[in-house]
């Protein structure tokens, strides 16, 4: 690993996040291979937002990394509530190995980890969900057994899920289209760098209004909620209006490779986003996906902690 905490997925670099997956792969085989590397070490779990498989996994990883992770939320911290997040992050600093977070803002996690000098994991902010991003790429690879000339669509909302997919596929050279309404598009910016990395990768990556266009041929096809934690529920007919073209049923699948796999992060919203004939269909990979988060979680405490100790790493 190459840098002291990951915040987005585009802090890594190919070589970091090809090393990420081969360490999934060996975590995936021996469960306890690692059960040392946190003994005696706290690792604070901070969710401000609700979460399953994303809690769970981390949790799971720390206690089998040998460490004691310790969940809080906002009401159990005094961040926010008069002591500023800088020096909330210098306390923890003392207690813990890596702190791991799933918040709002990307700004506040930000500061964290400038204020910290310990690792931080963004666990999912409105702009990024890196780890998520990992353990879909290492899904993949399971399937296929390797990256190379794969392409992958995302239907749907342009969100913080296909900013991160979009930034991972550019990485490692897989070709990456995303087919959203254009005012649910993904971030201008972070299309932007993400096409920089898919060009030095030599990998393409579209983004349109069309899904057919984008599944068309494709050999994974994404999507994710219409709407997500964060975004006003006021807004939730509008989405299901403008997002109805980019559910995920049987005919869109159709025009995918014979072979395409169907990958959603969870929680589905099935009937919306995604239909029962695909979400539970032989193509489906949704609960794969969620297994393999366990062991990219314990990739990335691996990294950053086995980083720290050698005395490395940069923001």
């Amino acid at each position: 690993m190459s840098l002291r905490s990951l915040l987005r997925v585009r802090d890594l670099s190919g070589a970091d996040l090809r090393a990420l997956l081969g360490r999934a792969r060996a975590h995936k085989e021996d469960p306890l291979g690692a059960r040392d590397l946190l003994s005696g070490a706290s690792v604070p779990l901070y969710f401000e937002k609700p979460s399953t498989r994303t809690r769970l996994s981390f949790e799971t990883a720390v206690h089998r990394l040998g460490g004691l992770p310790i969940v809080v939320g906002p009401n159990d911290l005094q961040m926010g509530r008069g002591e500023s997040v800088e020096d909330t992050a210098r306390v923890i600093s003392r207690y813990a190995r890596v702190f791991v977070a799933r918040t709002f803002s990307d700004d506040h996690l930000a500061r964290f980890a400038r204020a910290s000098t310990i690792p931080v994991i963004n666990a999912l902010t409105d702009g990024h969900h890196p780890s998520q991003a990992i353990a879909d790429l290492f899904t993949i690879e399971q399937r296929f057994g390797s990256l190379d000339g794969l392409t992958v669509a995302y239907v749907g909302a342009g969100n913080n899920v296909a900013h991160s997919l979009m930034e991972a596929c550019a990485l490692v050279g897989v070709h990456f289209r995303a087919a959203t309404p254009p005012h649910l598009a993904p971030d201008p910016e972070v299309v932007s760098a993400a096409r920089a990395l898919a060009e030095a990768s030599g990998a393409s990556l579209d983004v349109g209004p069309d899904a057919e266009a984008a599944v068309r041929g494709a050999d994974a096809v994404y999507t994710d909620t219409w709407l997500s934690m964060g975004d006003p529920e006021e807004e939730r007919q509008a989405r299901a209006v403008a997002l109805t073209p980019y559910r995920v049923d049987g005919d869109l699948m159709a025009l995918a490779k014979p072979h395409a796999i169907f990958m959603h992060c969870l929680p589905a919203h099935r009937g919306d986003e995604v239909t029962n004939e695909v979400a539970d269909s032989r193509a489906s990979v949704i609960f794969d996906q969620a297994e393999n988060k366990l062991h990219t979680a314990m990739a990335i405490l691996e990294g950053l902690v086995r980083r720290t100790l050698e005395g490395g790493g940069s923001d």
